[in-house]
């Protein structure tokens, strides 16, 4: 039984918990900056290639929440028609105006509690755990959805402050049923290792919005990785 998208149904977790877990799937993030038609017809394009995709994470930082709930009015319906959770960064706020199904937050972007308490008991709250161990484990005891660790590789799409090595993620998916994230510079190339070390979802940007042979292209590139690296 694979899971359809992020589904915040309580039983997503439980499937985490068998001998072996699901196959890794992919986790679509916003390029920080876009024409809003050109990169709604990449999204649907990324979505048709029939690579497994669970979330896509609408990621403006530095726009304004004008333009941020006019992306997410023009691209929420693409996602939900694949069944494709949609998230917004930072700000649980904008995602409960939104009618977003979640948010991610980083550090500094406040509380799992305060989050599930604004977008309710079935929205999906991820929070960035760099390559912490101790914040993992916080956050999972927190209640969030979903950990993600990071940078794994250099990538030109933020500042990268910290690192992270994929031994992390096999000892997460050994501790805990709670699904984690890869993010950082991740390619077809270089994503067999994060897979192999039990990453549940690969969150990648700029390797699949800027590839030349378009966005479709590129999810089946990486679909034909991971399956490589499984």
């Amino acid at each position: 039984m694979e899971p359809q998208g992020l589904t915040p149904d309580p039983d997503f977790a439980t499937l985490f918990m068998a001998e072996k877990r699901p196959p890794c799937q992919i986790y679509l993030i916003s390029p920080p900056d876009f024409d809003l038609g050109a990169h709604a017809d990449a999204l649907l394009s990324a979505l048709s290639a029939g690579a497994p995709i669970a979330a896509y994470q609408l990621r403006m930082k530095g726009h304004s929440d004008t333009a941020i709930l006019a992306a997410a009015e023009r691209l929420l319906p693409i996602c939900r028609s694949a069944d494709v959770a949609f998230l917004l960064n930072d700000r649980a706020d904008l995602a409960k105006l939104a009618e977003a199904d979640g948010v991610h937050l980083g550090q500094t972007d406040g509380a799992v509690a305060d989050a599930r308490a604004l977008l309710g008991a079935d929205a999906q709250v991820g929070v960035t755990c760099h390559g912490s161990r101790h914040l993992a484990m916080e956050a999972g005891e927190a209640g969030a959805n979903y950990v993600a660790f990071g940078a794994f590789f250099p990538t030109g799409t933020k500042m990268v402050e910290h690192h992270a090595t994929p031994d992390i993620l096999g000892w997460w998916t050994a501790l805990s049923p709670i699904p984690c994230v890869a993010i950082g510079g991740i390619t077809p190339g270089n994503c067999g290792p994060l897979v192999a070390a039990g990453a549940d979802f690969l969150a990648v940007s700029s390797a699949v919005w800027n590839d030349p042979d378009g966005a479709a292209a590129a999810v089946a590139r990486f679909a034909q990785a991971m399956s490589a690296g499984a």
